[in-house]
């Protein structure tokens, strides 16, 4: 038996720091609740009120915008038919809502948060280790917090999803804006840019391409996490898996899988689509 007396009462700091974030700030929390909350209902409200058929071109269009192709956009088309065929087109709405307000609420920490790295070592070194620990952690251990802060149900379930999915983006944008040639920015500046429009102008738009990579992850982490989510109430397609293994009705959760694969799989496609795009941009820049 390893000695008591030496013992690091982690728990017991962790539950009391905690307990003090929800007695001292719980009105801040319920505020941000039904912040995200607010947004997670339009989103989710206009997909599910569209008709079917106008989603799924709106994202054919989107794979066509991508890809300039046909193939994609008509693996769109059967993947979403597949989808509603199997029954599961309103809780595939509810997922997609809640996966895009995951991903944008990632994509406003991610973005900035790689670009202050990139310009502060101190800052990287830093923030290193604690992207490190975020990615190697079990997505479960994000639920708990979650939950304390924000009750259960959809926004702790995004909460959650955004600190699993955003490491990814902060890592790629950095890597991204730092491998921005040395001799591009010195000609910016030697036109007497500034530090803010060489940002925008310059090194944004070369970063582009692991920027994308990186929005490509988060959705794919993103997307992971529907399932590990339905375990504190967010519902679609997770909950019909959860379902299915609760009740050992292998039909329902294979049903479920396959519909998370086939929007897993076209938002893939469609965010490699977009990065090989920006790729082909930057290399003939």
């Amino acid at each position: 038996m390893f000695p008591e007396d030496i013992r690091i009462p982690l728990e017991g700091w962790v539950n009391d720091g905690l307990d003090w974030l929800v007695v001292g700030y719980g009105d801040y929390f319920d505020a941000i609740n039904r912040f995200i909350l607010s947004f997670l209902i339009q989103i989710e409200w206009a997909l599910r009120t569209l008709p079917w058929w106008v989603i799924t071109v709106l994202i054919a269009g989107l794979a066509f915008h991508a890809t300039r192709n046909w193939k994609l956009p008509a693996t769109v088309v059967v993947g979403l038919v597949l989808i509603g065929t199997l029954g599961l087109w309103d809780l595939a709405m509810q997922t997609m809502a809640l996966m895009l307000l995951a991903v944008i609420i990632s994509i406003l920490i991610g973005v900035p948060t790689g670009v202050l790295m990139a310009n502060s070592d101190t800052l990287r070194k830093i923030m290193r280790p604690m992207l490190d620990a975020m990615q190697t952690l079990p997505p479960f251990v994000y639920l708990v917090p979650a939950v304390m802060l924000f009750g259960l149900g959809k926004v702790p379930a995004i909460v959650a999803t955004v600190i699993y999915a955003v490491p990814p983006l902060v890592r790629l944008t950095d890597l991204g804006i730092r491998l921005v040639d040395a001799e591009v920015m010195e000609a910016s500046r030697a036109f007497g840019t500034g530090k803010f429009k060489q940002l925008m102008k310059v090194q944004l738009p070369l970063a582009m391409p692991n920027i994308m990579a990186g929005i490509n992850q988060c959705t794919m982490m993103a997307l992971g996490m529907v399932v590990i989510a339905s375990m504190i109430g967010a519902r679609g397609l997770g909950e019909h898996v959860l379902v299915g293994i609760q009740r050992l009705d292998v039909g329902k959760g294979l049903a479920g899988g396959i519909g998370i694969v086939v929007l897993a799989v076209i938002f893939d496609r469609i965010t490699q689509a977009y990065g090989a795009r920006q790729m082909q941009h930057s290399g003939k820049d």
